[in-house]
């Protein structure tokens, strides 16, 4: 039965179909109820919690909440849950319908979180989404700087090198699709929570396993996880944020990816080159650092697991779903958490109605109770299935109103990953192959040389040995650093615990040469020919020492000042995200970030380079900032995660192919990376700002 409240002639109330207030000074009138039997039962006097101002417990207090969702004014059928006539209608009818109810809804719901406020809540939700998102930051780089030691340590043919990086993406881009679009019909926490736990499960097994093979399904598991952390959290943060506080503070949470950033380079920089933190287990298993620091990137994951379980679930997806009671108690959760933390304690929540749209999968089935119960089954099942059918990313994406737009959108998350992933490999590369050409550029090379009766117990680098021999001559506990020997002659020579790395010996001969402990085999022996000689107790396995690595510390290093370089363009845009509104900061970034590429012409050092790398990082983050935003805001509830989560693979499928585009192009020209990376920024900038304006939307 309808609960009918009593209101004082002089209270004024903003009046909406469905959406009553108490009274203006905070305390509640008096109620009067109506039993089950239709007679009017009186309150017993008792005051409610909620109007003293001891709120300890959530609860719903008799006289206070009307817990009955109202399907219109004046409807008292429908107000009290029952469908009126639904049968009778059809589908279209009924969707015209949910719409109204929505943009109803909408316009309620930006009142309600106007009046719950801004404040504690929305701070704890921020830094709780915040290790979710910086877990997604993590994973990116995660890729790039594990990539080189994972391959080199499980002695990966250079046929299955590049593999992790793009089956990482491929991973997150099916992950983005399907948490985005399932977090519309199970929820955002519900989903958001099994996703992390997915990534952080499988992230923290891929530092255990040792074939190349089992680490990739690990990582591409731990990627289809953590796919789904962008389209949830946002589409979770928008819907507790009212409307003028939503663009500025959606740009702050971005700030967390490039925390993500700073944090996975930072840890690269201080546990990967490390490798006497590496133990191992026999000769079969062995726990080199890199995989300590792939542990050590999953703790934001865990993190934002634990921290999660304690929030709830987003107010505005429950009454999307119908879900009345538990949307109101989440809405006096966090009008009373901001009020205590305001020291206003005693303030009410006065919402005790709101509008809930159609739920149109329940009224597909008949509500008659004379009807046959086969049929209905047979009608349950077809709803399912419509459900399932409206959960796939293509049909809620491309249907009115919204399809336009996402095509727009997804032209821009395409073109904007496509550059900034594409230059993100390039920049690396450009850089190790300058430094690799100022390497070979000191080389020293020996020729016609004779050593006999030598004893060789220090590390030979960068170095080219022609027309040599080496009689009687012993190599004990040493090491050969990129060192190459052609046309040489080693007779009666001993070699014993000795690593080679990018070392070969082309068109030598071993005559009565004896080998212990070594790592020389066959596939640094080209075209060699070995006479008698032994070899005993060979090292097995790919050996990996930070001293072989001459640039590590410098990529590391460069990957950090990058992420950096993005904090003034954060800050820059969560400031005047509001201001100088979306579109404008959209565009406008996307074609400064093109031209800045334009000038990577001229970069012909690596302080050059990297000075290029910063500045682009600084423009960019400013589209991404305000893509995010206007993603969030273009899609209805009923499918902004999938909206978003579409929008995502899409960034992800471009970050494969830039990957592999770009990867490709290193160091055989320049022109064509800069002028595809410049033009396909600039073009997407120009997509962007035609797309709608949704600085003054409310969230419907």
């Amino acid at each position: 039965a309808e609960q009918v409240m009593q209101i004082s002639t002089n209270q004024q109330v903003k009046a909406f179909p469905s959406f009553a207030y108490g009274r203006p000074d905070g305390r509640h009138p008096d109620h009067v109820a109506n039993g089950a039997d239709g007679e009017e039962g009186e309150d017993d006097g008792a005051s409610s919690d909620a109007t003293e101002g001891h709120d300890d417990e959530d609860e719903i207090y008799e006289g206070e909440y009307q817990g009955v969702p109202a399907r219109g004014e004046g409807q008292a059928a429908a107000a009290a849950g029952q469908p009126v006539c639904d049968s009778a209608k059809s589908r279209n009818e009924l969707e015209s319908e949910r719409r109204s109810d929505e943009e109803e809804l909408a316009q309620q719901y930006e009142l309600i979180m106007q009046e719950c406020g801004h404040g504690r809540f929305q701070w704890q939700l921020f830094f709780v989404l915040g290790l979710a998102l910086m877990s997604d930051g993590v994973e990116v780089f995660v890729v790039g700087f594990v990539l080189p030691s994972a391959e080199t340590d499980m002695c990966v043919p250079n046929s299955g090198a590049g593999w992790l990086g793009s089956i990482v993406y491929l991973g997150m881009m099916f992950g983005a699709f399907f948490w985005g679009g399932l977090s519309d019909r199970a929820g955002r926490k519900q989903c958001l929570l099994i996703s992390l736990s997915v990534n952080g499960f499988f992230a923290f097994l891929s530092s255990f396993v040792q074939g190349y093979g089992m680490f990739l399904v690990c990582r591409m598991v731990s990627g289809f996880g953590i796919g789904g952390a962008v389209p949830i959290v946002f589409s979770y943060f928008a819907e507790v944020l009212a409307r003028e506080k939503r663009g500025e503070h959606l740009s702050w949470l971005c700030m967390f990816w490039m925390i993500g950033g700073i944090y996975a380079s930072a840890m690269a920089w201080a546990i990967i080159p490390h490798y006497g933190w590496s133990f191992s287990m026999g000769s079969a298993y062995q726990f080199h650092s890199w995989r300590v620091f792939v542990v050590v990137c999953a703790l934001p994951c865990v993190s934002a697991v634990v921290a999660l379980t304690f929030m709830p679930e987003s107010p505005r997806f429950f009454l999307e779903t119908g879900k009345h009671d538990e949307a109101w108690m989440v809405l006096k959760h966090i009008h009373d958490t901001n009020m205590r933390a305001r020291g206003e304690p005693e303030r009410v929540f006065t919402v005790n109605r709101i509008k809930v749209p159609k739920q149109l999968d329940e009224l597909v089935e008949m509500h008659n109770e004379s009807a046959n119960a086969a049929l209905k089954v047979l009608l349950k099942i077809r709803t399912e299935l419509r459900a399932v059918r409206r959960l796939s990313v293509f049909n809620p994406c491309f249907d009115y109103p919204v399809r336009d737009n996402s095509l727009k959108l997804a032209a821009v998350w395409f073109t904007l990953s496509f550059g900034y992933y594409g230059l993100s490999v390039w920049f690396p590369d450009v850089i190790k192959h300058l430094q690799a050409d100022e390497y070979a550029s000191r080389v020293k090379i020996h020729s016609n040389e004779r050593l006999e009766d030598f004893t060789f117990n220090f590390t030979l680098e960068n170095q080219i040995h022609r027309n040599g021999v080496f009689l009687n001559d012993r190599f004990i506990g040493m090491k050969f650093k990129a060192v190459t020997f052609i046309d040489s002659s080693f007779i009666n020579c001993y070699f014993e615990d000795v690593s080679s790395l990018g070392s070969f010996f082309k068109n030598c001969t071993f005559v009565d040469s004896f080998f212990y402990n070594t790592d020389i085999d066959d596939s640094k022996l080209t075209n060699s020919r070995v006479i008698n000689s032994s070899f005993h107790h060979n090292k097995t396995g790919c050996q990996m020492t930070f001293d072989d690595d001459y640039s590590a510390y410098w990529v590391y290093f460069v990957n950090f000042l990058g992420t950096l370089a993005v904090l003034p363009g954060n800050i820059v845009s969560a400031l005047l995200m509001d201001k100088i509104g979306r579109l404008s900061m959209l565009g406008g970034s996307m074609v400064l970030s093109g031209i800045s590429c334009f000038f990577l012409w001229f970069g012909t050092s690596e302080s050059m380079m990297i000075f290029m790398l910063c500045l682009y990082n600084g423009l960019s983050i400013s589209a991404w900032n305000s893509l995010d935003v206007v993603t969030a805001e273009l899609y209805p509830t009923d499918r902004r995660g999938t909206g978003f989560g579409f929008c995502n693979a899409m960034c992800k499928l471009a970050a494969v192919l830039g990957n592999l585009i770009f990867g490709s192009l290193v160091g055989i020209t320049k022109a064509i990376p800069i002028l595809m990376a410049s033009s396909v920024l600039v073009g997407g900038g120009l997509v962007g700002l035609r797309l709608p304006d949704t600085r003054a939307n409310v969230l419907m």
